[in-house]
């Protein structure tokens, strides 16, 4: 068990979402040898607050790290304050998560995305922090900009803009 985890509120939703982000990153192109999948279910028991046998918490990994998705009810909503980044190594892994995450849910702009339960995501290629960290200015600026115009970011649009510059 990893000593700090992301703790997930959902209203009622926590087991679909929990199945939803594992079958998302299970198998798929780029995936770490960490894993993903499902850990535990706890239900609620008399004492509450939920109904007795439905879901409480579902303890998941995606790509070995841990997540707990808990269904608290809905006084409380996802914002993009807070995201999740996911670092990709190729345009096939940005193109494939950015599906299925965005699958309805809500694209945004630069690499952000809302999946169908609200979460924010950053989709992120891990070539745009090596254009970033150019000491160059013209060019990391230049990725700056191309990125700033981007929804979905896209490898070729990048190292276009930082060849050009």
């Amino acid at each position: 068990m990893q000593k700090i985890s992301t703790f997930l509120w959902f209203d009622d939703q926590a087991e679909e979402a929990a199945n939803f982000y594992v079958s998302v990153f299970a198998g798929r192109r780029g995936a770490s040898a960490g894993g993903s999948r499902s850990l535990s279910v706890l239900r609620y028991g008399e004492a509450g607050p939920g109904k007795a046998g439905t879901v409480m918490t579902v303890a998941f990994q995606l790509d070995g790290q841990e997540f707990t998705a808990l269904n608290g009810g809905p006084e409380y909503q996802f914002t993009e304050a807070i995201s999740l980044w996911v670092n990709c190594g190729s345009q096939d892994e940005v193109d494939e998560l950015w599906s299925k995450l965005s699958e309805g849910g809500e694209e945004g702009p630069c690499g952000w995305l809302k999946d169908r339960y609200g979460l924010s995501w950053q989709i992120v290629p891990t070539v745009l922090t090596e254009l970033l960290a150019d000491p160059d200015p013209a060019r990391s600026q230049a990725v700056m900009r191309a990125m700033l115009g981007m929804g979905k970011l896209e490898i070729d649009g990048l190292r276009r803009a930082y060849e050009a510059a």
